[in-house]
Order: structure tokens, then sequence, then C-alpha cells
């Protein structure tokens, strides 16, 4: 009664386009909780080449939570994707040396928007697009193709481009439970025990677990 193994790559015998992505993500930059999953026919292994712009030098994380389902073709655009506004320009003269770099580069008036944060419990759909900086909160639903551009709240759906709310998956008191709660952080053998409760519908009957 614990469930698969979060450390096996295919957790499904014989399909191997859904990929516990935990274990095949190198970047130390990007942290990936434990049962979160990438569904891609094509490699479902190199989920890294979703993370768009990723450069070392810049720093920011991607943190996505525990039991996130990821859809194929999400993508996330990072910090080093942005191209300095201050002045006239917003070409990049200076990577191109040969005396265009003469001048250096302001990282400094670089857009930076910090780390992408990616709560539990997320469903994100096929080509999602994820831009710098975004706060997801758990249990959010990100519909396919939706272009986010802002933080959304917890147990929100979200679709379009540029995404906006489209409606709260539950009222704003379950909402607050659920989060107390936070069934994805208990061990998996209580989570084993209570998976009919965790994906039903009934608030009070979930917080009786034990």
């Amino acid at each position: 009664m614990n469930g698969p193994d979060p450390d096996n790559k295919h957790p499904m015998q014989g399909f191997p386009q859904v990929c516990y992505i935990s274990n095949t993500v190198n970047n130390p930059h990007i942290i990936i909780g434990d049962y979160t999953y990438y569904d891609d026919p094509e490699n479902s292994e190199n989920f890294e080449r979703n993370v768009l712009y990723h450069f070392p030098f810049i720093g920011d994380k991607l943190i996505i939570g525990k039991f996130c389902a990821l859809a194929r073709g999400v993508k996330f655009i990072m910090n080093g994707a942005n191209h300095n506004m201050a002045g006239f320009s917003t070409y990049p003269f200076q990577i191109f040396g040969n005396g265009w770099d003469s001048t250096p580069m302001d990282m400094a008036s670089l857009p930076y928007k910090g780390d992408t944060v990616i709560g539990n419990d997320v469903w994100i759909g096929y080509e999602a697009l994820i831009m710098p900086g975004v706060k997801i909160g758990n249990g959010a639903i990100i519909s396919s193709r939706a272009v986010v551009v802002s933080d959304v709240p917890a147990y929100t759906i979200v679709g379009g481009n540029p995404a906006k709310a489209l409606r709260q998956r539950f009222a704003p008191e379950v909402i607050a439970a659920l989060e107390e709660l936070a069934w994805w952080d208990w061990p998996v053998e209580k989570i084993s025990r209570n998976i009919n409760l965790i994906t039903a519908g009934d608030i009070a009957v979930l917080q009786t677990c034990v």
C-alpha cells in the first residue's frame, strides 16, 4: 500500500511516455518534487528541453512541487530570455563581440522577475507557456496553450493568452482547509490509505484522515 516507487523513471509498466522527472533532471537550478510526471511520447525523460533561456549566470530557479501533472509541450520561459529595455534598442550588441563588446552589457538593468515556482498537485495542460517569475499555487489548473504571465492563486483554473482566471475550483473555506492539510506532504503510507478521500470532494471527511 505504499504506491509506486518515486525513484522509478517510468512508473507505468510498458508506458514510457510518462516519466517521474525528478529522476531525470540534472540542472541544479531545476527542482522537481516526488511523483511529478511529464507525459510526452517523443521523449518524456528530456523534460529539461522545455525550460528555455535558463542560463547559469542568471541564477534563477524553476521549482515544481509534488504530484504535478505536466502535459506534452509545456514550456517555461526563464529570465535569460529578457533583453534590456532601458535604452532605445533592445538588441544585445555586446554578445556578438568584434568590437561591439567595447561597452559592457549592463546586467543590472536586465529585467529579472525571480524564480518560477509551481506548487503541489498542479495540472498544466498541453503546450501551456509559463513566463519568468510566475508563481502558481497548489491545486491550480492551467488550460492547454494558456500563456501564464502573472501569478495564479491556489485551486484556480486559468486559460487564454494572456491567461485569465476562469473560476476557483472550490469555495474559499475549502481552499483554506486544503492548504492547511497539505496532503502532498503526508507520509506516502497515509496518502495511500486515503486516496479515495483525496480524490473525492468532501473536505470534512478528508480532515478526519489519520
